[in-house]
């Protein structure tokens, strides 16, 4: 980081010779290219918390889900072995039955189909209670599985929060930087909008999705918000596609395999775009070359060129 504040300082003109600074005028698209390179070092982080943070929130589902699936199977096996103790007991008072305590006490004829039925039940109890307890084994050991995934996750989760912070607190050294460069804190990379939008129309579902991400232009870029205030780049695509009937994870990755691949000429209103080999950000097809995105900490949802970094694919939702 030092190294790019270094370089930062340089691009911006900034001269040190002792007390006094002197300030040259900077050249926008210097500085935004720095302020570039390095968000995109920054942006697969805030992916991968995004990420891990969908994939702890899967987990504690399937807790929840184990756990309400446990506790009456448990409650039958110990119905179960409640009423296992209650025969031993009456057993041990009683004596078990005898041949000559059948033929004394009982109809001698009737011996057979006695011990016959006696049998039955006792082997339909056993089953039984194996059937239940074999059931319960199975949940048991798969939400054992899934509180040590959980665990780990939820660890990752912890470091993850960690590196936001202290990613955040580099996102702020860099404005600062941004805004010294442009000399006013509403500096940007020029209008939020550069004509219609979406540039194309159609009433199909992506044609709604565009038009909800050009609803949301001038909303903040905050890392790791999926709104209604603030939105980062997948959080924005997320939102748009929500708005439409159609549920993406708040991840690029996961937004990324749950979609269907389309050429650049096949492209409509709607589609994502993928962006960088590791598909650390996404906009918002919306016509005419153009997308919506949520491009960085310290800038708004805004149109672009959809041409705006090296693109990884185009993917269709629904």
């Amino acid at each position: 980081m030092r190294n790019l504040l270094t370089a930062l300082v340089v691009a911006v003109g900034i001269v040190v010779t002792g007390p006094a600074v002197a300030y040259a005028t900077p050249s926008p698209s210097d500085v935004e290219k720095q302020i570039d390179e390095e968000w995109n070092k920054l942006e697969p982080v805030i992916e991968d918390y995004n990420g891990n943070h969908v994939k702890l929130t899967k987990l504690r589902k399937e807790q929840k889900s184990l756990a309400k699936t446990l506790a009456p199977l448990q409650k039958q096996v110990d119905a179960a072995m409640v009423e296992v103790r209650g025969l031993a007991t009456d057993a041990y008072i009683q004596g078990p039955p005898s041949v000559a305590n059948a033929i004394l006490t009982g109809d001698p004829d009737g011996l057979a189909d006695k011990l016959t039925l006696l049998d039955q039940l006792t082997r339909t109890r056993k089953a039984s209670i194996e059937e239940v307890t074999k059931l319960r084994d199975k949940y048991a050991a798969d939400k054992a599985e899934v509180d040590k995934m959980e665990s780990e996750i939820a660890i990752r989760d912890t470091d993850l929060k960690g590196k936001k912070t202290a990613i955040e607190k580099e996102i702020t050294k860099l404005q600062k930087l941004r805004i010294t460069a442009y000399g006013n804190s509403d500096a940007s990379d020029g209008p939020l909008r550069t004509g219609p939008c979406p540039v194309t129309y159609t009433n199909d579902k992506g044609g709604r999705a565009a038009q909800k991400a050009c609803d949301l232009i001038g909303k903040p870029y905050v890392f790791g918000s999926n709104g209604p205030n603030s939105y980062d780049c997948s959080g924005l695509t997320q939102e748009a596609w929500g708005s439409v009937g159609v549920r993406l994870e708040h991840y690029t990755k996961n937004q990324w395999g749950a979609t269907t691949p389309v050429s650049q000429a096949d492209l409509k209103p709607g589609d994502l775009v993928f962006y960088y080999s590791d598909l650390h950000h996404v906009a918002l097809y919306i016509g005419g070359g153009k997308v919506v995105h949520a491009p960085h900490t310290g800038d708004h949802v805004r149109m672009a060129s959809i041409d705006r970094g090296p693109i990884a694919g185009y993917r269709r939702p629904g």
